[in-house]
């Protein structure tokens, strides 16, 4: 936010006005070809479910979603996939917490089985090692 001060040109009386930069967020290009503004409160939320009952602050969970958003406005482009950005979240959460990853992971790579649930098990195990 910016802080100016100012004077009227009529009265000359000074006065303080506050600009803040508008940022402009793009259009996220869903799986079904879809097009939705970027929401990050959308993210929040699906961040949020995956670090329920998990030792992670409410603080850093935003922290999370700035940096997700600093980025689709660093990449400058009009209309990003989801996939783009769910890949980050899943990123982001790695870093953070391997359960949360986990948990988030599974609901967004729709596992069909186990089997793709335990090899995304056995990836982050041997990640460790």
């Amino acid at each position: 936010m910016i802080r100016r001060r100012r004077e009227c040109l009529k009265c000359n009386r000074r006065f303080t006005t506050y600009e803040r930069v508008e940022e402009s967020l793009p259009l996220v290009i869903k799986k079904d070809g879809r097009r939705e503004p970027f929401d990050s409160q959308k993210i929040l939320t699906g961040i949020q479910k995956a670090c329920e009952k998990r030792p992670i602050s409410i603080a850093d969970q935003e922290e999370v979603v700035r940096r997700i958003e600093k980025m689709m406005i660093e990449r400058g482009e009009r209309e990003v996939p989801s996939e783009v950005i769910g890949e980050r979240v899943m990123k982001e959460l790695h870093d953070l917490d391997q359960v949360a990853y986990v948990r988030f992971a599974s609901v967004y790579r729709s596992f069909k089985d186990i089997n793709e649930f335990m090899n995304e098990l056995k990836e982050l195990l041997d990640e460790r090692h």
